[in-house]
């Protein structure tokens, strides 16, 4: 191979490196690049096993020029390979919030096998600073390569932390504030950090922003819950892996999700979704981003109850010979259970005893005078004294196989018997549902939503929290270790004495 994927990544402290070492004068780290003084430079050395396969190198400069007060500053660039200059005062484009791409192409004739020596100086005339971001060089036949290679690393600090500040939309000229911190977090393992993020909080406060690839700033607007809107903007300055400890540095918690696309007629099992935006607001309730490869989602955050395993169910009068009865309420085909009576009653016999927490109602297929207006869901013990637990009146179905969960108030006892009286239904002589399902208490955060790949539709997209199993207490450790130690001595004690009598029964 004639070059390798090389790039510094001076935009993080210490620099991300890829065949490269990276040396510094007159220059500092600055939280989102490195600054360099006039005459300041950066000298990056990396490898060339065959410079014969490379005919020309691609080389991308990424930087920005300081302002000098309400001016654009004044930093030109010189770049130098083996002491041999590339491009002599270049002068940047600055004034702007982002950094600019300055591409350059490098003689083939210009490398050298082995160890090559490349200078970004600032000029000694500079009266602003040259600011400085990233240096990527790849084969020309190769261009973009080094870039993905640090775009792919760069994911893995995927936890990233923004100062922010705010300014009324309404007062252009009024200065910028200091707003709470942004941090946050969406990892699918697809190695590819968010290009545009917004969300909304519970409270109703919601924000848009979008990212340069190297996720240096943010640009985008923030809406106050009571609907004051603002711009919004932020510059990094921090980022790590994920791991246990980034718990630690947020006041929510991050989510952890099993997920599933919904294609060809059904579910399948996807890979796991993490995700934390936390903007020192009210926890969020809806979440939608596009990364950097083009791919795209919108989750919405819902509670997830647990599920309730019902053994069987009967009705007060159903419908047998048309297929209509009671049974279809525990099935998940869109079929239904039918009386011939204006009020009716289900009892429901649960595998063991559960404190439901809430339950879901299905209208059926046609006739929505059959639908239940008015009932009350009881518990029993025993299948013969009932507790009444929840009781509705005056409900309706906007549309046909619509699900409505109802909650209970409070934690509530756990029964084994569960009766669903219906004493009022919208007006016919009949009643009808489509689906009866029981939850127990809250599960944690599930989410609803889409996604859609670079190129294609979209697709459905859900997702079930991952249960949290914490870690034995560090004050139970070494006890627990002491006893495992004990357990093994023992088994290997009695090992030994069974082989010493394996030997003497041998011997007779």
């Amino acid at each position: 191979m004639g070059l390798e994927a090389t790039y510094a990544d001076v935009s993080v402290d210490p620099a991300r490196l890829a065949n490269a070492d990276v040396r510094f004068h007159g220059a500092r780290f600055a939280g989102s690049h490195t600054e360099l003084s006039a005459g300041g430079t950066v000298r990056l050395d990396f490898e060339v096993p065959d410079p014969g396969d490379v005919a020309q190198a691609t080389l991308t400069v990424t930087a920005l020029v300081s302002k000098l007060g309400s001016s654009l500053g004044h930093a030109p660039m010189t770049v130098r390979l083996q002491g041999r200059t590339l491009v002599q005062d270049l002068t940047v484009p600055g004034g702007g919030d982002l950094p600019h791409d300055n591409v350059f192409a490098v003689p083939g004739d210009l490398l050298t096998s082995g160890t090559n020596t490349l200078e970004i100086q600032s000029s000694p005339e500079s009266t602003s600073m040259l600011w400085l971001y990233r240096i990527t060089l790849d084969p020309v036949w190769e261009h973009g390569r080094s870039e993905r290679a640090r775009t792919a690393e760069a994911a893995r600090d995927s936890v990233l932390a923004f100062r922010t500040e705010l300014r009324p939309v309404q007062a252009p000229s009024a200065p910028w504030q200091a707003a709470p911190r942004l941090l946050f977090h969406i990892d699918r393992d697809e190695h590819s950090l968010p290009a545009q993020l917004g969300w909304r909080g519970e409270d109703g406060a919601e924000a848009t922003i979008a990212l340069p690839a190297d996720a240096s700033g943010f640009r985008g607007f923030y809406r106050a819950e009571d609907g004051t809107p603002y711009e919004y903007r932020g510059e990094l300055t921090d980022r790590w892996p994920f791991s246990e400890e980034t718990r630690t540095l947020s006041a929510c918690e991050p989510l952890l999700f099993h997920t599933e696309e919904g294609w060809g007629g059904g579910w399948h099992r996807s890979g796991d979704l993490r995700l934390l935006v936390d903007d020192g607001g009210a926890p969020v309730e809806r979440v939608n981003w596009r990364d950097g490869r083009g791919n795209s989602g919108a989750v919405v955050l819902h509670t997830a109850f647990t599920d309730i395993e019902v053994m069987d169910v009967e009705a007060s009068d159903e419908y047998d010979d048309a297929g209509e009865g009671a049974d279809n309420l525990l099935t998940d085909e869109r079929s239904k259970w039918l009386a011939w009576d204006h009020t009716a009653h289900l009892d429901f016999t649960l595998a063991r005893p559960v404190a439901v927490a809430s339950y879901s109602l299905m209208s059926a297929n046609d006739a929505p005078d059959r639908d239940p207006r008015d009932w009350t869901l009881h518990g029993s013990h025993d299948g013969l004294a009932w507790t009444p637990l929840d009781t509705r009146t005056g409900e309706a179905f906007t549309g046909r196989w619509e699900t409505r969960q109802f909650t209970l108030r409070g934690p509530g006892r756990a029964y084994r018997f569960y009766r669903l009286d219906i004493t009022r239904n919208a007006g016919s002589g009949e009643t009808q549902l489509g689906h009866v399902h029981f939850a127990g208490s809250p599960a944690g955060t599930a989410f609803s939503g889409y996604y859609q790949r670079d190129g294609e539709g979209p697709i459905g997209f859900r997702g079930t929290p991952v249960p949290v199993v914490d870690a034995p207490s560090p004050d139970l450790a070494p006890g627990l270790a002491a006893e495992l130690e004990a357990a093994v001595e023992s088994l290997t004690a009695t090992s030994r004495t069974l082989a010493d009598l394996a030997a003497r029964l041998r011997g007779h």
